[in-house]
């Protein structure tokens, strides 16, 4: 292997892909209640739902941003012993990873000056990480290398497609996603706001709807919108611990779509300490955002 490929353990991946790569994480640490977790790898499914049955019965959850000297600790040895490295990191729209780790990069470059370091911003979180990474390993077994793969994945980000429909206002309107009056009224009427990642990273609302029957047909026209064969036929849907609804969105999605490959993961609580439980994410290339 020619280059060590990592990224932070807010994606979402696939357990048997991972399983059968060596992919690298960079612990981050999240708060629930009282108690503080250092994540240094994708928690199990059955540790997830306990996180998110403490979310439905309203702990207070919050996470940590990477510093520097983090990166530093991780990368600094590795470099030393002679490895390159490819990075990606969680979407600069949503956490300060991205300028963190070339914070890290550039003070490691003043010791080891010919260290080969590429960090990738995804502009993406969740699965759509974890479609890149997919990428990433395929394009270093066909022999690309570090800087082509990295310029592959920077030009192929905003070609990720990544919708969400958010099951609780309440986390949307403490992010300020929306207004406290919005929140209040829109969970008395049961509405669903469906959200994308935009081309700057960040989360936008651009629709909602009533009752979760239309929030699933609402992510399968956003889907169809964008959705190019020839760009990939991998989809990931990501669920906060509501696998009944991720199977229905599965199926409807099959139905139409027979020749997708469907990849179905439990949401990270890096994310899901924000969007809360219920949520459910349906990501895929496509068309640029």
């Amino acid at each position: 292997m020619e280059y060590l490929i990592f990224s932070d353990v807010s994606l979402d991946i696939d357990k048997d892909f991972a399983e059968n790569h060596d992919i690298r994480y960079i612990p981050m640490e999240y708060v629930v209640g009282d108690d503080t977790f250092h994540c240094d790898r994708p928690e199990s499914d059955e540790m997830m739902h306990v996180f998110y049955e403490k979310l439905r019965q309203k702990v207070k959850t919050q996470t940590s941003q990477i510093t520097p000297t983090h990166y530093m600790d991780i990368f600094g040895p590795l470099v030393k012993e002679g490895n390159a490295i490819l990075y990606l990191s969680l979407s600069s729209g949503l956490s300060n990873t991205y300028e963190s780790a070339l914070l890290a990069v550039n003070n490691i470059k003043e010791v080891y000056p010919e260290a080969r370091i590429e960090v990738v911003d995804s502009y993406c979180a969740t699965g759509g990480m974890g479609l890149l990474i997919e990428s990433a390993f395929a394009n270093m077994e066909a022999g690309m290398s570090l800087e082509d793969n990295a310029a592959w994945l920077r030009e192929h980000a905003l070609k990720v497609n990544l919708w969400f429909k958010v099951e609780d206002l309440m986390y949307l309107k403490r992010g300020g996603r929306v207004s406290a009056a919005t929140a209040v009224v829109g969970t008395a009427l049961n509405i669903k706001p469906i959200l994308r990642i935009g081309r700057d990273g960040r989360l936008e609302t651009i629709d909602k709807k009533r009752g979760n029957k239309m929030a699933f047909k609402g992510l399968i026209e956003k889907f169809e919108s964008k959705f190019d064969p020839s760009a990939g036929n991998t989809v990931y849907i990501s669920c906060a611990d509501c696998a009944e609804d991720a199977n229905t969105l599965k199926d409807m999605l099959l139905e139409k779509y027979p020749d997708l490959t469907v990849r179905m993961t439990m949401l990270s609580p890096i994310i899901g300490a924000h969007t809360g439980p219920d949520m459910l994410a349906l990501i895929h290339y496509g068309a640029e955002r």
